[in-house]
């Protein structure tokens, strides 16, 4: 087959205008349709939107941990059938990873995040209905909050998926700071406001509250932002494949033959496995240690510390970025900070006696730590933008596994050896060893296109 001349090629398909001698190996290049970026006042829109949609997240996801005391007292449950309540959206969590993503990458992570929303919204509204219509509530609150991380799962697959559609590479790292922002905004949200609605209007109105806020959202995106169904499903870079039918095809195996990939997927198991079990036993260790201090302190300073310190992250990453630092060396400079750093104040935690000084240690512990989404979070941007959502997916499920048999096995160390420094050192140590592989083997360069040049 004959290949196109210079003169044919149209120069809107490429980033940058690159002498093409021949269009049958332009797939080498970085390959970007510029038309499917958000223009600026747009993209300020959109990343409010998605902060308020990820905040919203959360307080439907911690709903029913804020109010299991309550149910499980009306209910006559025991702490092993609260226990698996809670569980059940962890499972359905990891179902649905790869699927949002790959839905992300192929019609547009905002098209999944709309239709996420509304299903999960709907369903957290009417949880307190389920829990009436006859059958046991341990039953039918077990299969709401199973399917509560079924349709929670794709959320930040697609997020991803709609940064590596919708913004440019230099902007990536604030936008996904500002939306982990989103996350501990929640938490905060439903710790406070949750926690007064719980005690004036009942464990219900909890739920009545984050599926109308949901409701609200999904209304105003769908008619203001997306104008019109969105149920059509053309690919955002449809433009791309079209004009280059090779250039931006995945070649899974040849993509997981790349040390960077698996550097970066070892890195977000390592910093996610112990993220999950430091929140998970943290509370415990300051009740057991501390067990006259306040409750709200330890588990709100650390989250007031958390979001000034991602956006902080986020605007020195892509400042240096812009400054003409190698994309490469700003993301492990950052995960060195999220992993590396972040990892002598956990060690410190267990090693003071005076409450204040171990709840800065968490404080410095968890703001570094968000450091990471300027790190290796956004990594997946860089090597592989055309499946980042469905990458993303694959990454977030291992390390939905990986962090529940890391919390048993501390939980098992704390049982049987008594001493929280096993634990702590232990978090310290795999946080090493996943920023040393990343630092040692991560790049920042596209590896998800054909390379080679097709024969003539």
């Amino acid at each position: 087959m004959a290949c196109e001349k210079e003169s044919d090629v149209k120069p809107t398909v490429y980033s940058q205008k690159t002498p093409v001698r021949n269009v049958c190996a332009t797939s080498a290049f970085t390959i970007i349709d510029k038309t499917t970026l958000w223009p600026r006042p747009l993209a300020r829109t959109w990343t409010l939107m998605l902060l308020l949609v990820t905040c919203l997240l959360y307080w439907a996801r911690m709903a029913m941990p804020i109010c299991a005391v309550t149910m499980a007292k009306q209910f006559g449950w025991s702490k092993t059938e609260t226990g698996m309540v809670l569980g059940a959206f962890f499972w359905g969590y990891c179902f649905t990873q790869v699927l949002g993503g790959h839905a992300g990458d192929s019609i547009g992570g905002e098209r999944v995040l709309l239709l996420s929303t509304s299903c999960w919204g709907a369903m957290t509204a009417i949880t307190p209905l389920l829990a009436n219509i006859g059958v046991r509530p341990l039953v039918t609150m077990t299969m709401a909050r199973f399917l509560m991380g079924v349709m929670q799962g794709v959320h930040y697959p697609s997020l991803v998926s709609v940064c590596a559609q919708r913004v440019a590479m230099g902007e990536r790292g604030f936008l996904m700071s500002t939306l982990a922002c989103g996350c501990y905004l929640g938490m905060l949200l439903v710790g406070g406001v949750g926690s007064l609605m719980l005690d004036w209007f009942g464990w219900e109105s909890v739920f009545y509250g984050a599926g109308l806020l949901a409701a609200c959202w999904t209304f105003y995106v769908w008619k203001c932002l997306l104008r019109g169904p969105f149920f059509s499903f053309d690919s955002p870079s449809d433009s791309v494949t079209e004009a280059q039918p090779g250039a931006t095809r995945t070649r899974w195996l040849y993509l997981l033959k790349e040390p960077c990939v698996w550097a970066m997927i070892i890195a977000h198991l390592c910093f996610s496995s112990t993220y999950y079990t430091l929140m998970s036993w943290l509370p415990t260790f300051f009740k057991e240690t501390f067990p006259h201090a306040k409750g709200w302190v330890f588990n709100m300073v650390p989250w007031f510390v958390a979001m000034p310190s991602s956006l902080f992250g986020s605007c020195i990453s892509d400042h240096l970025i812009k400054q003409g630092f190698g994309t490469a060396t700003v993301r492990k400079i950052m995960q060195f900070c999220a992993m590396g750093i972040a990892s002598v104040f956990i060690f410190l935690v267990c090693k003071t006696s005076n409450f204040l000084l171990a709840v800065a240690c968490v404080s410095m512990a968890v703001g570094l730590s968000t450091f990471n989404n300027s790190g290796g979070s956004v990594n997946v941007h860089d090597l592989a933008p055309s499946c980042a959502g469905a990458l993303f997916g694959i990454m977030n499920t291992c390390a939905a596994f990986t962090g529940l048999v890391m919390v048993y096995i501390s939980g098992y160390m704390i049982e049987v050896t008594g001493s929280w420094v096993t634990v702590f050192s232990l978090l310290a140590l795999v946080n090493i060893i996943g920023v040393t592989v990343f630092i040692v083997l991560g790049k920042a360069e596209r590896v998800d296109v054909l390379n080679e040049p097709q024969s003539i």
